[in-house]
């Protein structure tokens, strides 16, 4: 089934406006400016209006990542929001504006969460297993965990790891397992052990680099990293979840590439695409995803 998914109603979050290759957020209080390359329309919002952003990100030349935040006085570099919705999750973030332009959370993957928990608590396992690959800073991670799961978090930055241990701390929660790896490395281990999940998560950059400098180039990688979590996945009692950001990148590829490795699922998967909406209900679109459940 193809279908688009967005952000529920959140109290310390919103999208207010998009356009001109940049994003107008409010994360909490604090409302930021940062690049957008898809947002190619124009703003709906007057410039006055985003010079009332407490952080504007400008990128370096020759740069699509890197640069520099202005930040207005009496602005905090770093600051908590919460999360919290109907179904009983509950967490905490922790925000910071790294030279990435970044800010440590993907608001757009709400839904995502909320199936996360959900498909978790419905397991038929006493203490689901739960991994995390490319596990950043562990939104995903800790709803599986807020349900109850045993979870496994990788990813290949040690910094990224502490910071998903500080969102841990703040939601109250613990028990997580974490793991500075190659997450291609570590799956092909995984399946020689013969280890099963019941859940598995899977959000692979475009273009990354391991700890010891593997590469992973997501068209280069995704068919075979697709290929192990299979063999990694409780043949009886799942979820999986996979989710892209890659310009270009097609959900009919995924759809693709899903289908043909999870043939028996074709009824039972959703894909499509995840967006925002601003204040102007126009849709900025974030990614691409598959997920399904037994």
């Amino acid at each position: 089934m193809y279908t688009f998914l967005t952000t529920s109603p959140w109290a310390d979050y919103e999208l207010i406006d998009a356009g001109n290759f940049e994003k107008l957020e409010r994360f909490g209080q604090h409302i930021l400016a940062r690049p957008e390359p898809q947002a190619i329309w124009d703003p709906h919002l007057p410039a006055s209006e985003w010079q009332r952003a407490n952080a504007t990100f400008t990128r370096e030349k020759g740069s699509q990542e890197r640069g520099q935040w202005k930040i207005k006085p009496g602005t905090p570099e770093q600051w908590l929001i919460g999360y919290e919705r109907p179904d009983g999750l509950k967490l905490r973030f922790r925000l910071g504006m790294s030279s990435f332009k970044h800010v440590g959370l993907f608001p757009e993957q709400d839904p995502n969460w909320q199936f996360i928990y959900n498909q978790t608590r419905k397991r038929k396992a006493a203490v689901p297993r739960v991994l995390n690959l490319f596990a950043y800073t562990g939104a995903a991670t800790l709803a599986a965990r807020a349900a109850g799961a045993d979870v496994t978090h990788l990813d290949s930055v040690k910094q990224v790891n502490f910071w998903a241990r500080d969102n841990m701390e703040a939601s109250n929660l613990d028990g997580v397992r974490w793991l500075v790896e190659d997450a291609m490395k570590y799956v092909r281990r995984e399946v020689k052990r013969g280890s099963k999940y019941q859940g598995l998560i899977l959000d692979p950059p475009a273009y990354g680099r391991g700890p010891n400098g593997e590469k992973w180039q997501l068209e280069d990688e995704l068919n075979e990293m697709l290929k192990l979590c299979k063999e990694l996945l409780d043949p009886q009692d799942h979820f999986f979840l996979v989710n892209l950001y890659s310009l270009g990148f097609s959900a009919l590829i995924l759809d693709n590439l899903v289908g043909e490795i999870f043939p028996n699922m074709r009824d039972k998967r959703e894909i499509g695409e995840i967006y925002l909406h601003d204040q102007a209900a126009r849709k900025l679109p974030l990614g691409t995803f598959c997920r399904f459940a037994t």
